[in-house]
């Protein structure tokens, strides 16, 4: 592995903790806030409810890009994610005040999506947004949305492969559902006449330079094998690193399990091995990834966390009924 790669796959691990800390920091204070979206986190229907939305997304997505409503898909994403800046500023300021940054963080998308910016806003839209589902999903819930995304994922990915011309359409439109991972310090997701630049590969084709695309649920692109050492950077969806951190912060909110001395964030031991579960997951796809084998990255993820949290569950003492959130059921 050369020095840029390795510089890559430690800029993706400082993204997905950046939104995993951010969520268990924000947890505390959204609770408090009231921030959660369901009457019971600990129904499992709530999963079902997500799934679908997403599944309506989805093809309301396919649908803009194939009759040419990209810009309404752009402002749509753009303002969801000022929306969700407002939710993760207002935990440290007023709400008023919380107005200004998050609308900075939408006009910096429209004006100048640089990949500073994207990222920036990525890790603000993913820490909010995994606080906000992780609060409202107990385990139960969490657990089984983790799973069916897993599948979902490879599903759409080796299967169906309608979530790579998802990809495609949602790559030209420079927003926060993937986070860009610069390899070069030259790079630029700008051109001079601000349309997405050449990545540096010198051959002008867009379509065999945009390295691993990724869609809005995360999956790196399988369509492109070229390896790491010939781009100038790589991108991987946000889903990455959000539906996993949802595990972590439900587990920090509704396990039984002790808390652990942590400064400024509320985590267990159960959670705590979520995160490092899944991170272990990004390791192995970003292994494969320089490789030149891209690869859907929830079922290594989600796995990872699913399997760290049982494991870090087990340590503490907490019986296997609880810790999958079925106590309530037997």
């Amino acid at each position: 592995m050369f020095p840029r790669e390795y510089r890559g796959v430690a800029f993706v691990v400082g993204l997905f903790l950046a939104v995993q800390l951010g969520a268990l920091a924000l947890v505390p204070e959204f609770a408090e806030s009231g921030y959660q979206a369901v009457e019971n986190p600990d129904d499992p229907t709530n999963s079902v409810v997500y799934v679908l939305a997403i599944l309506v997304m989805t093809g309301v997505m396919l649908a803009a890009f194939k009759y040419n409503f990209d810009g309404a898909i752009r402002l749509l994403i753009v303002g969801t994610s000022a929306w969700l800046s407002w939710y993760v500023f207002s935990a440290l300021v007023s709400p008023l005040a919380a107005a200004v940054p998050a609308a900075a963080v939408g006009v910096g998308l429209l004006v100048y999506p640089e990949w500073y910016v994207i990222d920036t806003a990525g890790v603000l839209m993913g820490a909010g947004a995994a606080g906000l589902f992780g609060i409202s999903f107990g385990l139960l819930p969490a657990l089984i949305l983790l799973a069916f995304l897993a599948v979902y994922d490879a599903i759409s990915v080796y299967g169906t492969e309608h979530m790579l011309s998802l990809a495609e359409g949602v790559m030209d439109l420079n927003i926060p559902v993937v986070l860009v991972i610069p390899l070069s310090l030259s790079y630029s997701l700008l051109g001079a006449d601000g349309e997405e630049a050449d990545d540096g590969g010198g051959d002008g084709d867009d379509e065999s330079d945009e390295a691993a695309d990724a869609d809005e649920d995360g999956d790196v692109d399988v369509s492109d094998p070229t390896p790491i050492e010939e781009r100038d950077a790589f991108f991987i969806g946000l889903g990455d690193a959000v539906i996993p951190a949802v595990l972590v912060a439900s587990a920090a909110t509704f396990s039984p399990a002790a808390g652990l001395a942590v400064p400024l964030v509320g985590v267990n031991l159960p959670a705590l091995l979520a995160m490092v579960g899944s991170l272990a997951g990004l390791l192995v796809l970003m292994s494969w990834v320089i490789k030149g084998r891209p690869h859907a990255g929830l079922p290594l993820l989600n796995g990872g966390a699913i399997g760290g949290y049982l494991i870090g569950s087990v340590v503490a003492g907490v019986p296997l009924a609880d810790a999958m959130g079925l106590a309530a059921f037997l």
